[in-house]
């Protein structure tokens, strides 16, 4: 196929030729985990899904964001100010690379748990207000009834706690839902 044959057909539909190729050479690809890996991809759920808006308030459930980096990528693609849902129960996490972006964006943190030392002391100073609550329902109606206007409220725990990713989701959804 010449350049110009292909140019004919329009960016779209040449990236997803290009999609298409690439998946055609995941599903050739040898190495089970390797495939399982990028597989995941497309199968993710919870993963900066939009739920709601309530209030003036957007709410995204980014409940498969269990890691500091996953988070990271999450605060650091949104725009506008940020009310952030996190669990605090884990006193290991370093938090540290999530500070610049929580200095920039974030202006209120609801802490979910029964131990949120680590959470207060990693972020003190960084975001103006950091609230502890016992459940992610709990965390939501806070939230959605707070003063912060068009502020964007994302479940981003940070951490693995003590439910499942999909136990979490739906209890963020739901939560959200009930509002």
């Amino acid at each position: 196929m010449s350049i110009e044959t292909l140019a004919k057909q329009g960016r779209d539909r040449v990236y997803g030729g290009l999609a298409a190729i690439d998946s055609a050479r995941l599903r050739q690809m040898r190495n089970e985990t390797l495939r399982s890996c990028f597989r995941r991809f497309d199968e993710s759920s919870y993963r900066m899904e939009y739920v709601a808006r309530i209030h003036g308030k957007e709410f995204v459930n980014d409940a498969a964001a269990r890691s500091i980096n996953a988070t990271w990528y999450t605060l650091e693609n949104t725009e506008g100010s940020i009310i952030w849902i996190a669990t605090g129960d884990n006193n290991r996490i370093d938090y540290s690379p999530l500070r610049s972006v929580a200095l920039r964006k974030v202006r209120m943190l609801y802490c979910v748990g029964s131990d949120n030392r680590h959470l207060h002391e990693s972020f003190k100073g960084i975001i103006p207000s950091i609230v502890d609550v016992d459940t992610i329902g709990s965390a939501v109606h806070q939230a959605c009834y707070n003063s912060l206007e068009r502020a964007k409220v994302i479940y981003s725990p940070a951490s693995d706690d003590f439910l499942t990713t999909e136990q979490a989701g739906e209890v963020f959804r739901h939560e959200v839902n009930e509002l």
